[in-house]
């Protein structure tokens, strides 16, 4: 066949090879740039490509190198801001680098033990949020866990956990709360149960016994159920340090339609900072992590794996600020930066909510 009828009928990656009298992973490679290849072949298959007026696609560059520019996603699933946050963020991340992104929802140990079989197969790098490690992938493929640990061959990044905790906890005990209890599944994820070491913290450096524990999922059902057992007496406490904002919002809610003043009867703090945290009244005291950011940066590390580089054996921890409005007993006014001289005791009438001014302590890795 001509040259010139090849072009008209439309060239493929199989044409090329062969007018260039080379492999379809040649041409791949080629096209790819890649240093293995002499530039005496990569001359004949450019100058291939020019006579058949080939336009290659992204299908011919996988089929010859077995590549998908696809990455995995594996979440437990997309109910509350944080997964949507984090979502976007990879996703927004994977498409500046040219690569589209499969999304997997499994919610079980075996779940995701099935999704990650099933994506090594179809895509070239999965990131999986807060997963055992020991339970993640044979290496076949590069993975990232986002949330957790690191381990041979796997990487691992997170927000700060432990040091934000331990402020926000630390901050309601200078308010003179003192029956403080977190609330949230320390058996869950990694990051839960870093958020109790950083609550348990607080209370050793004053020689204080932290008490266990309410496990509770992230879910505003659950956190609603907490709510009754603290109104049915269940639960005796001062001060909430909740694991994420939906349990700390469905408490609070439920807290004052029984009759409970926040942050009179009992203080509230979350994690996350949900744009519902600061509309709120009062306005919810938490600690505000970079999501997006975990995202993005899980869809760069996973580039970089896929492009050859080693997998880093520290977990890389982004930052996290304690952000202060009124339900943990604050009063309005607070500059940013700056707490309270002397905090209002514990039991102290309720004060509004801080308005547009914010105190937020960074907390480092």
């Amino acid at each position: 066949m001509g040259s010139s009828e090849e072009a008209r009928r439309g060239a493929t990656i199989y044409s090329v090879a062969d007018h260039a009298g080379v492999s379809i992973a040649t041409v791949s490679r080629v096209l790819q740039d890649s240093p293995v290849v002499s530039e005496r072949t990569k001359r004949k298959v450019l100058d291939s490509v020019d006579e058949l007026a080939y336009l290659p696609s992204g299908a011919a560059r996988s089929l010859a190198v077995r590549h998908h520019d696809t990455y995995g996603l594996v979440l437990p699933e997309l109910g509350g801001p944080y997964y949507a946050e984090l979502l976007i963020g990879f996703e927004t991340r994977a498409a500046e680098l040219d690569q589209s992104v499969m999304l997997v929802l499994a919610g079980t140990k075996e779940d995701r033990d099935r999704a990650l079989r099933t994506l090594a197969t179809r895509v070239d790098g999965i990131a999986v949020l807060g997963s055992d490690p020991a339970s993640v992938g044979s290496g076949a493929k590069p993975v990232v866990v986002i949330a957790g640990h690191a381990r041979a061959g796997i990487e691992a990044i997170a927000a700060e956990n432990v040091e934000g905790a331990r402020r926000l906890t630390e901050h309601l005990l200078e308010h003179g709360r003192t029956r403080l209890v977190f609330v949230g599944d320390t058996d869950a994820a990694p990051d839960l149960l870093e958020r109790y070491e950083g609550f348990a913290a607080a209370h050793h450096e004053r020689g204080l016994t932290p008490a266990e524990p309410v496990r509770a999922e992230f879910r505003e059902p659950e956190g609603t159920a907490v709510a009754e057992r603290l109104l049915a007496g269940d639960i005796t406490a001062d001060a909430l340090v909740c694991g994420n904002d939906e349990l700390a919002l469905a408490i609070m809610a439920r807290l004052m339609d029984g009759g409970v003043e926040v942050p009179a009867d009992i203080a509230i703090a979350g994690w996350d900072d949900v744009m519902a945290a600061r509309y709120v009244r009062p306005g919810l005291t938490t600690v505000r992590q970079p999501v997006q950011q975990l995202g993005a940066l899980a869809a760069d590390r996973l580039h970089d794996l896929v492009s050859g580089a080693t997998p880093r054996t520290e977990r890389h921890v982004l930052d996290t600020e304690v952000v202060l409005r009124s339900s943990c007993g604050c009063p309005p006014g607070v500059a940013a930066g700056e707490r309270p001289a002397t905090p209002p005791p514990a039991g102290s009438p309720g004060t509004p909510d801080l308005s547009s001014t914010e105190s937020m302590h960074p907390t480092r890795k």
